[in-house]
């Protein structure tokens, strides 16, 4: 079902679709899955991997948005609140209840939080995921080992969301498919198509693995391309003025003893008036995030030096345990696609971070903006746009209550492999069948050669970066680790994918290239 052959035959077999998606981020992936489930033929193209982009770099949150409540943004709040409680419930394995806490260093600030939290609370409602409570400053600091205790007044506790980004996105891509999509990973998007009354009605694009090109007619064709926005609005009109600025947060990961409890750390105010956190996530800790305003974008943004050098600063600041650039395990660059503001306004955090969405002339739906919390919502949002423009017939979302692939059962949390859900059965019986698949990929790492191997052939990994960035997740949690075990994820690859040895020596290079962007340079 998930295999690329088959999914090219489905593509091949219809030259009308009715909904086409470009873009395979939270965004893309979350319309696909809507859109399937009313019943409407869908195909989704993604011109590299599912979540290669902004959607495999978050700050790994499923939240409400502490931040968005004290800039007066409740109905923002509210909704993703919402939207939280329902991906807890529709993807159990992925997302989970994390108590944050925010260490207080002056005592109204303790009032001040507690006043702020019970609001966040009460919005919440019936799916709430924990009161919030003041703690004294003795329960802080021995729930918190690495904090600094001098004038250290108390904290207080919180609770939100914590997932891993591009496993949820491979499992909602997997649901789309079992629900009937079709969806295309290393497909490129490379012109619009459009009919004589300059409406768009499909794409054509080439697949980059054959280099064949495909004319695709659609009854709706949606934007949901994050930071390349505006290169498919110039495909559409070549005089668009650029809807996007690119900003740029960065993350720090590092080994979990300088956050060893359970809870994760929020500090509300940094000296770029963001909040700083660190988040515990599969046994090792995020450190994040910062807002850096970008020219231009890329495919591999590239963390820079003074950002860098802020998180350390900042955590450093709060820590008795200190960090320096040699105990980071993995550093990754993410952009967000922000509406670009009207007056050159440099200040990044108060651009709102609700979506958007935009019809062009030619009926081309864009939608930009909002984050991963709220992707079925903006899913939701997209699609009753293109019903009430005439575009679809009228159907219900049903999304609300779907299981996202993987998510049936109880899900033991004490093993790695819990990510996978139901399927980690289906990975312990290839481990039985070939035990050398139990092999580690790596001594410093849990993960295993089963899990490539399952990654290729059920998941739609098709390059090494798509196996060690989004699949098992080396890159992100050791960067040097994943250097050292290219070429023996390279030579699975090339097996089961009946690729040659020059496909093998090029997939190596390339992935060093990418990698060496996630090791910081001392």
């Amino acid at each position: 079902m998930f295999d690329r052959d088959t999914l090219i035959q489905q593509l091949k077999a219809h030259s009308n679709w009715d909904v086409i998606i470009i873009g395979g981020g939270a965004t893309g992936l979350g319309i696909a899955l809507d859109s399937t489930t009313r019943g409407f033929k869908t195909l989704l193209l993604e011109q590299v991997d599912f979540a290669k982009g902004t959607s495999s770099r978050s700050t790994k949150l499923v939240h409400g948005g502490v931040r968005y409540l004290a800039q007066g943004n409740i109905d923002l709040v509210k909704e993703a609140l919402y939207e939280r409680g329902l991906m807890l419930k529709n993807a159990s394995h992925l997302v989970r209840n994390q108590s944050f806490i925010i260490p207080n260093y002056r005592w109204w600030d303790n009032l001040f939080y507690t006043i702020g939290l019970k609001i966040y609370d009460f919005l919440a409602g019936k799916l709430s995921f924990g009161k919030s409570v003041r703690i004294s400053k003795t329960e802080t600091a021995a729930r918190l080992k690495t904090i600094k205790s001098e004038h250290l007044k108390g904290g207080v506790v919180y609770h939100d969301g914590q997932f891993d980004d591009s496993r949820l996105a491979i499992s909602i891509a997997q649901t789309a498919i079992e629900n009937g999509a079709t969806l295309l990973n290393h497909f490129k998007v490379e012109k619009l198509l459009k009919n004589n009354n300059g409406l768009v009605n499909g794409v054509e694009a080439t697949d980059a693995e054959t280099n064949k090109t495909y004319a695709l007619n659609a009854k709706v064709v949606i934007n949901a391309t994050g930071v390349f926005t505006d290169e498919v609005l110039k495909m559409d009109n070549a005089l668009a003025k650029n809807s996007i600025r690119p900003s740029q947060g960065i993350h720090l990961v590092l080994d979990k003893s300088y956050l060893p409890g359970n809870d994760a750390i929020m500090i509300p105010k940094t000296d770029d008036g963001r909040v700083l956190f660190l988040v515990p996530w599969h046994n090792r800790v995020v450190v994040g995030t910062t807002d850096t305003l970008l020219d231009s974008h890329s495919l591999e943004p590239k963390a820079l030096d003074k950002e860098i050098d802020f998180i350390l600063e900042t955590a450093n600041r709060y820590l008795t345990k200190k960090i320096t650039k040699k105990d980071v395990l993995s550093i990754f660059a993410g952009l967000r696609p922000l509406a670009a503001p009207k007056d050159k306004s440099e200040k990044t955090k108060e651009i709102s971070r609700s979506h958007k969405i935009i019809v062009s002339d030619s009926e081309l739906i864009t939608i930009t903006g909002g984050k991963w919390t709220t992707y079925r919502r903006m899913a939701q949002d997209v699609l009753n746009k293109a019903i009430t423009l005439g575009k679809l017939p009228n159907a219900q979302c049903r999304t609300k209550d779907l299981l996202i692939h993987g998510a049936r059962g109880m899900v033991d949390k004490s093993q790695h492999l819990y990510i996978y859900g139901s399927d980690q059965k289906e990975i312990k019986k290839l481990i039985a069948e070939f035990p050398e698949l139990g092999e580690k990929l790596h001594q410093r790492l849990e993960f295993t050669k089963a899990e490539v191997v399952w990654a290729i052939r059920n998941e739609m990994a098709r390059t090494i970066e798509d196996v060690l960035a989004r699949r098992v997740r080396v890159l992100f949690f050791d960067a040097e680790a994943a250097i050292e075990i290219a070429p023996m994820v390279a030579a699975i690859l090339t097996k089961e994918l009946n690729k040659t040895d020059d496909w093998r020596q090029q997939q190596i290079s390339g992935f060093l290239k990418i990698a060496s962007h996630y090791v910081i340079k001392n």
